[in-house]
């Protein structure tokens, strides 16, 4: 059960990140990363982020990419809370692939023509 201080701060780095996000894949044209949930651990050292990535053909590595400037991102993001938050979780980044996952159920209940 997630408490209302970690559903706050969720809210926060969800937000942040998101912008972030969106500023460092503004100069890729055609790719769009939105952040779809974070969760954050008990003691507030630990954030998952779930990221969902269109095109998801380039999930993998885009992901790959986010995980090696997490440290950056990190940064970033602390600057942007350094009044909300005294210290910044860990970031850690996660593929969300739920959209995909729909998108085959779709397909599988379509009538076969």
């Amino acid at each position: 059960m997630e408490s209302t201080r970690q559903a706050k701060i969720a809210r926060l780095i969800q937000k942040e990140l998101s912008e972030i996000l969106r500023l460092q894949t503004a100069k890729t044209h055609g790719i769009l990363v939105s952040v779809s949930a974070v969760r954050i651990s008990p003691d507030l050292s630990i954030a998952r982020a779930y990221l969902s990535i269109f095109p998801s053909e380039k999930g993998q590595e885009i992901l790959e990419n986010i995980n090696r400037n997490a440290k950056t991102i990190r940064y970033e993001l602390a600057q942007k809370v350094r009044y909300q938050l005294r210290k910044t979780p860990e970031l850690m980044f996660h593929l969300d692939d739920s959209l995909d996952y729909i998108e085959n159920i779709d397909n599988l209940l379509k009538p076969k023509d």
